[in-house]
């Protein structure tokens, strides 16, 4: 049988990839695989990154103490009532967001922690 390799100690890890040891506390994934895509998720994922980068909410390489991180994800099936986005940890699946709806996203969800109901889909947990 071969012998599994040893990981690199966690302080050797924090050490190369800094987001180890951030503040992040909630991630959001915006779907951008094909009918997402075509539903404008696009300006979704900027419109989340635009308000989080301007209330120093965003983490990035410039601001290394933001608590969200957001990214792009590709389809996790929700595709056909996108653009879906995701919040973890909170386990919640949102349909049909545009960018408008974003300011309430994180407004709401983000900041206040209550999901915004009217394009919750899915419930994890």
């Amino acid at each position: 049988m071969p012998e599994i390799p040893v990981p690199p100690a966690p302080e050797e890890d924090a050490a190369k990839s800094p987001v180890i040891d951030t503040p992040i506390r909630r991630q959001v994934l915006v779907c951008t695989h094909t009918s997402c895509a075509a539903n404008g998720s696009g300006a979704v994922l900027e419109a989340f990154r635009r308000i989080l980068a301007d209330e120093q909410l965003l983490f990035h390489k410039g601001n290394r103490k933001g608590s969200v991180s957001c990214t792009h994800c590709g389809s996790i099936g929700f595709c056909a009532i996108g653009p879906a986005v995701m919040v973890y940890p909170d386990g919640i699946w949102y349909a049909h967001v545009q960018p408008g709806d974003v300011p309430e996203i994180i407004e709401s969800h983000i900041k206040g922690g209550r999901p915004v109901e009217r394009l919750v889909r899915k419930r994890l947990g």
